[in-house]
């Protein structure tokens, strides 16, 4: 039995349309469900009766559920939501003074596995669907009780491998009968998967790709990345020269920097040689430390020296201050530790 948040708008009108039923009734409960939050049928109170019993009983309404909320001292909250079938995947609300920023999760669990990062550590689960990815973000809208202005998918799970369910689930959080939020404050980031990245340079929306690099170095990003060895860096960068052709967008590198692993003048010159030919951003980002990892943050002096030098060579660089950090809820640290 489908659930109705599996449904875009346009997919809700066409099954309204077979049922007998005008298109507004879709576009009625698509705005109960996406710009009011509603959690059941009963409140949609501009719809019939029985066509409320009706929905409920042939298109059934699982609400997500909070099952653990952590508050940091930044202010970050970090949410550990369970589903309808019992997984559960965690999402970070990050909020400053102009903005409300939701890191949310595409898949539960991440196949990847990525040395430095614990939700690679846990496995993967399963694909999360769209109206899952957007409930994520109604629950830290209506948590804030602000408005929601920028999205990142750079929570657990690989988005371009739930490419199908990500592109709804974009559809509703940018449309204007959905969250409305501008295409250019939304990003989805990925490991560098091709086919995902090709797909996504002939989308029309001015989303942002980020790339998580961590290193230029072949060895090195096959070490810490080993399910994206077979996708040599070469190719890597053909491939996002080809989207930026289509896209005309600028790229956002992310690049955790390690003590004695990616921080030294070899790495740096493999970086800035990587980003030549490419418009870029490039995001160091201390490494957050997670349980049972060998791995150690770089100095302030790397960092800084890798961040002066992409600038000096002509790329945009800056540090990512991770937040969070206490509550396990900064960059790689997503990790389900109640057990949920």
């Amino acid at each position: 039995m489908a659930e109705i948040k599996a449904y875009s708008l346009n997919e809700m009108g066409q099954l309204f349309k077979e049922k007998g039923l005008p298109l507004f009734r879709a576009k009625q409960v698509y705005q109960w469900l996406y710009q009011k939050g509603a959690r059941s049928y009963e409140e949609m109170t501009n719809l019939p009766k029985s066509l409320r019993e009706a929905l409920a009983s042939e298109l059934p309404l699982f609400p997500a559920n909070v099952v653990d909320k952590q508050v940091s001292l930044d202010g970050t909250r970090k949410y550990i939501i369970s589903f309808a079938d019992g997984a559960a995947t965690e999402m970070v609300a990050i909020p400053s003074q102009d903005r409300l920023t939701v890191c949310f999760s595409t898949q539960v669990g991440c196949a990847m596995a990525c040395a430095f990062c614990a939700t690679g550590h846990e496995g993967f689960t399963r694909n999360l669907l769209p109206g899952e990815m957007v409930e994520q973000v109604l629950i830290a809208q209506n948590d804030m009780g602000r408005r929601v202005s920028n999205l990142v998918a750079m929570g657990q799970g690989e988005p371009f491998l739930n490419y199908d369910n990500v592109r709804k689930a974009l559809d509703i959080l940018n449309g204007d009968q959905g969250l409305n939020i501008a295409a250019r404050r939304i990003t989805v980031s990925t490991c560098g998967i091709f086919q995902g990245i090709e797909r996504f340079s002939h989308e029309p929306e001015q989303f942002t790709l980020a790339v998580s690099l961590h290193s230029a170095v072949q060895e090195t990003r096959d070490e810490l990345m080993p399910k994206v060895a077979n996708q040599p860096l070469k190719e890597l960068h053909e491939v996002l020269r080809r989207y930026q052709d289509l896209s005309k967008r600028r790229i956002t590198f992310e690049y955790l920097m390690i003590s004695k692993k990616n921080d030294d003048e070899k790495h740096l010159q493999a970086l800035i040689d990587f980003c030549r030919g490419l418009s870029c951003h490039v995001n160091i980002i201390p490494l957050n430390e997670i349980d049972d990892s060998p791995f150690k943050p770089a100095s302030h002096r790397s960092i800084e020296r890798f961040i002066e030098r992409l600038q000096e060579s002509g790329t945009e660089a800056t540090l990512r201050q991770s937040r969070g950090g206490d509550i396990a809820g900064a960059c790689g640290q997503l990790k389900n530790k109640k057990g949920y």
